[in-house]
């Protein structure tokens, strides 16, 4: 049967996930083809490149009355969707990195396959996003000790491969290396705290809190931001806070505090010119006062359709 999806221009990082790209690529182009779907796709060998590649897959969709697909990892799909959004354009995703958390909360499958079978069944479903500034952020966005976490695991995996063990235990070494400590001024919902803390961590993403153990999952899924913060500890007290989230039960541990927020401004105390920020998997720099909020408007998603019901009196396999 042939789909009824409009038109997909599909931005491919060939960079993402440990799958060998030039397969991956053509099995998509194979699986496509096969289901009678018109696409075309646009492939990115470099970060610096992502951007650009995407502005030409949003005109070209706009022009086609298409759809734009991001195929990759958090970083990728963040970097697709920030031109999406500011375009107001369709969006889909085929996951193809090492959590794929934001794919996983909307039903994306992580085998290859199953995610192009899964999009060419989809319906299109508003979802709320964060902004930090005028950037898009749709898993995380955070300042401190995650940043500094992420570029170390970069660095892990460009050596020891990309594996969620490497991930873990470059995350692990990081947590106990790292000593400096934030003073910041946070003004949200009509207060103002000054706090110490290794990092500031703001989530939009349920599925990532929940395996957390934090009651906000809850929030984001209404609508909301999360933020957490961690306070300044010792190893062995890092390394239990680390096992209680392992285990989801992070919530209520003494060391963490997490509150829900529409917008949360975030002044530095000590006057820094730019702050090392993480979204989505990758670092940049940006000026303070950060501000971090709920989309003024969603993200229109192509989310995998629900199965459909049984006919009545129909026998379980």
């Amino acid at each position: 049967m042939a789909s009824s999806l409009p038109p997909l221009f599909i931005v491919f990082n060939a960079a993402s996930g440990s799958a060998d790209s030039d397969r991956a690529m053509a099995r998509v182009h194979e699986l496509l083809n096969a289901a009678g779907q018109p696409h075309e796709i646009l492939a990115v060998r470099g970060n610096d490149d992502l951007t650009r590649t995407a502005v030409r897959a949003v005109h070209a969709a706009r022009e086609a009355h298409g759809c734009v697909v991001a195929a990759g990892g958090d970083g990728t799909l963040n970097a697709v969707a920030q031109v999406v959004w500011n375009a107001d354009q369709l969006m889909g995703v085929l996951p193809q990195g090492t959590f794929n958390y934001f794919g996983r909360t909307h039903g994306m499958p992580a085998d290859l396959d199953d995610s192009v079978a899964a999009l060419l069944t989809a319906r299109e479903q508003p979802i709320t996003v964060g902004l930090l500034g005028e950037r898009v952020f749709l898993v995380n966005a955070s300042v401190g000790l995650y940043p500094r976490l992420l570029e170390d695991r970069e660095a892990a995996k460009r050596r020891f491969g990309r594996h969620r063990v490497v991930a873990l235990l470059s995350g692990l070494g990081t947590l106990l290396r790292g000593r400096s400590v934030l003073t910041l001024e946070l003004s949200f919902e009509g207060q103002t705290r000054v706090i110490r803390t290794r990092t500031l961590f703001v989530g939009n993403n349920p599925l990532q809190l929940a395996a957390l153990g934090l009651r906000h999952a809850t929030d984001v899924k209404q609508g909301r931001l999360a933020a957490i913060t961690l306070q300044p500890l010792s190893g062995p007290r890092t390394l239990w806070l680390l096992l209680r989230g392992a285990l989801g039960r992070l919530d209520g541990t003494e060391g963490v505090d997490s509150f829900a927020f529409d917008e949360l401004v975030v002044r530095p105390r000590k006057g820094a010119r730019r702050a090392k920020v993480a979204m989505d998997g990758e670092v940049l720099r940006m000026p303070p006062p950060l501000v971090f909020r709920t989309a003024p408007r969603p993200l229109r998603l192509l989310v995998p359709s629900p199965a459909p019901a049984p006919a009545y009196g129909a026998v379980a396999a």
